[in-house]
C-alpha cells in the first residue's frame, strides 16, 4: 500500500519502487496462470487419447480394464513415492523428461503392429506404461507449483486437465471416425503432442525466478523512509521468497529437514503430513473409483441396435461415451472461479448412484434410449471434475503454507488409486456383463 501523500515516507523514489514492485508480480503471476492451462491439457491429454484407443488396441476379447491399468498404475506409482525426494529435482530437468517419455512411449503405441496377438499388446502396454509415468510425475509437479500463486493458478491447471480429456477424446473420435485416418497415423500425430509442454515451460512461465535468479532490484531509500517502509517490505519480500523457491521446490519444511536432519527426516516429517490428507483424499478417491468403473468396466456394454442410434459401427459408443464424459470433466474443472463446494462427500456417493443405475441397464435394458446414457455419462463428468477442483481448492484454502505444496502433489495419488482399484474391478465386471447379455440375446458387445 503507498504512503499517503504529505507522510514522511511519501517520496518519489519510494513511489516508485514500490509500484514497479507490485507491476512485476502481477505481470509474474499472470504468466504463470497464463501457462496452467496448457500444461494441464498437454499433461493429461496422451492418458485421455490412450483410454479412448483402449477398445482400438487390445480389441474386444481382452477388457479394456487391461489399458486402464497399464494408463494409471505407474502413473500412481509415482505419485505415491515421488513426493518424498522429487523436490530434489530441478523442474527443468523433470520436464524434459517427461516429455521423453511420453513422447516415446507414444511412439512405441502407434509403431508396435496392430496384430491383437499377445506379444504386440504386450509392446503396446510397455508404451501405455511410459507416458503413464510421465503423466504421473507431471500432474504431481506442476500441482505443486499451483501453490504459490493460488486459486486462479489451480483453477487454470485444473480447466486445462479437463481440456485434456475433452481435446482428446473430441479428436481421437474426430480423426479415426469422422476424417477416416488409421489409428497409427493418430496415434504417431499425437506423439508430437508433449513438444508444446517444452514451449509452455520454457517460453510461457517465468523462468527467472523458477530458477532461483536475480531478485527484483529497488532502488534506495533515505534512512528516514526506509523506517517507515519496515512493514511494507516485510509484505513485499515474501512473494519474492516464494517466487525463489518454484524451482528448488522447496523453501518449505522439507528442504529444511533433510539439509539440517537428513533424508530419513525429512521423510519421516512428510510421512507425518499425510496422515492429515486421509479425510481430504476419500472424496476423491471414492468419486473416481465409481467413475472408472462406470468407464472401462460399465460402458463397453451400454449397447444399444444401430437403428436406434446415431452410429453405423458399434465400435463407436465408446469413444462417444468417454468424448461426452470428458465435456461433463472440462466444464465442472472449470467451475472454481464462479462456485465452490465444501462437502465433497455429497457428489461423491451421487456417482455411487450413477454406477449403480448404469450397471443395471446393462443388466435389463430399461433405459428407452442411448440419448438418456448420454445424458448420465455427462453428469457423471461433472460430478468427477467437481469433486477434483474443490479437493485441491479446499487443500489450498486449509493446508498450512508451509505444507501447502507437499499436500497438493500427494493427494493427487488418490484418484489415480481409484482408478487402479476400478481397472481390476472392471476388467472382471465387462466380461461378466458381457457374458450376462450375450446369454440373454444381446451380443452387442461381441460385435465391438
Amino acid at each position: 500500500m503507498l504512503p499517503l501523500p504529505g507522510s514522511p515516507a511519501a517520496t518519489w523514489s519510494l513511489y516508485r519502487a514500490r509500484l514497479r514492485a507490485s507491476l512485476e508480480r502481477i505481470d509474474l503471476r499472470s504468466a504463470k496462470i497464463s501457462a496452467d492451462a496448457p500444461l494441464g491439457l498437454i499433461n493429461n491429454v496422451l492418458y485421455v487419447v490412450i483410454l479412448s484407443a483402449a477398445l482400438d488396441l487390445v480389441g474386444p476379447a481382452i477388457p479394456k480394464g487391461v489399458v486402464l491399468l497399464a494408463d494409471v498404475v505407474p502413473g500412481a506409482c509415482v505419485k505415491l513415492v515421488a513426493p518424498y525426494f522429487i523436490h530434489h529435482v530441478p523442474y527443468s530437468a523433470r520436464v524434459l523428461a517427461f516429455v521423453a517419455l511420453s513422447a516415446s512411449g507414444m511412439l512405441l503405441v502407434a509403431l508396435t503392429p496392430e496384430s491383437k496377438d499377445g506379444g504386440t499388446v504386450a509392446a503396446k502396454m510397455v508404451g501405455v506404461v511410459l507416458a503413464s509415468l510421465s503423466s504421473g510425475g507431471g500432474e504431481l509437479s506442476f500441482l505443486g507449483l499451483t501453490h504459490y500463486y493460488g486459486h486462479s493458478s489451480l483453477a487454470s491447471w485444473s480447466s486445462g486437465t479437463g481440456g485434456a480429456g475433452l481435446v482428446g477424446a473430441a479428436a481421437y473420435v474426430a480423426s479415426t471416425t469422422w476424417l477416416g485416418w488409421s489409428i497409427r497415423s493418430t496415434l504417431v500425430a499425437s506423439a508430437f503432442l508433449p513438444v508444446f509442454m517444452l514451449v509452455t515451460f520454457f517460453f510461457m512461465l517465468p523462468l527467472a525466478p523458477l530458477w532461483g535468479g536475480t531478485p527484483v532490484k529497488y532502488e534506495g531509500v533515505s534512512s528516514e523512509d526506509s523506517t517507515d517502509a519496515v512493514e511494507e517490505d516485510d509484505t513485499r519480500e515474501r512473494p519474492r521468497e516464494d517466487e525463489e523457491g518454484l524451482l528448488r521446490a522447496s523453501g518449505t519444511e522439507v528442504v529444511l529437514a533433510s539439509r539440517s536432519h537428513g533424508v530419513w527426516a525429512g521423510l519421516k516429517s512428510n510421512l507425518l503430513r499425510t496422515r492429515h490428507l486421509i479425510l481430504p483424499m476419500l472424496p476423491l478417491f471414492l468419486v473416481y473409483t465409481s467413475e472408472y468403473i462406470i468407464n472401462q468396466g460399465v460402458a463397453p456394454t451400454l449397447l444399444f441396435p444401430l437403428s436406434s442410434a446415431p452410429f453405423k459401427h458399434y465400435r463407436d459408443f465408446y469413444p462417444t461415451y468417454n468424448s461426452i464424459y470428458q465435456t461433463g470433466v472440462f466444464i465442472s474443472r472449470s467451475s472454481t472461479p464462479f462456485f465452490r463446494v465444501h462437502n465433497l462427500y455429497l457428489p461423491s456417493f451421487l456417482q455411487c448412484l450413477n454406477l449403480l443405475l448404469l450397471t443395471l441397464h446393462a443388466l435389463f435394458d430399461f433405459l428407452p434410449n442411448v440419448y438418456v446414457v448420454f445424458l448420465i455419462v455427462f453428469w457423471e463428468g461433472l460430478l468427477g471434475g467437481l469433486v477434483y477442483v474443490n479437493t485441491f481448492a479446499e487443500i489450498t484454502d486449509n493446508v498450512p503454507r508451509e505444507d501447502r505444496e507437499f499436500s497438493l502433489g500427494a493427494t493427487s495419488v488418490s484418484d489415480s488409486v481409484g482408478i487402479c482399484v476400478a481397472g481390476f474391478v472392471g476388467m472382471a465386471l465387462e466380461v461378466w456383463l458381457c457374458g450376462w447379455q450375450v446369454a440373454r440375446g444381446r451380443d452387442y458387445c461381441r460385435k465391438l
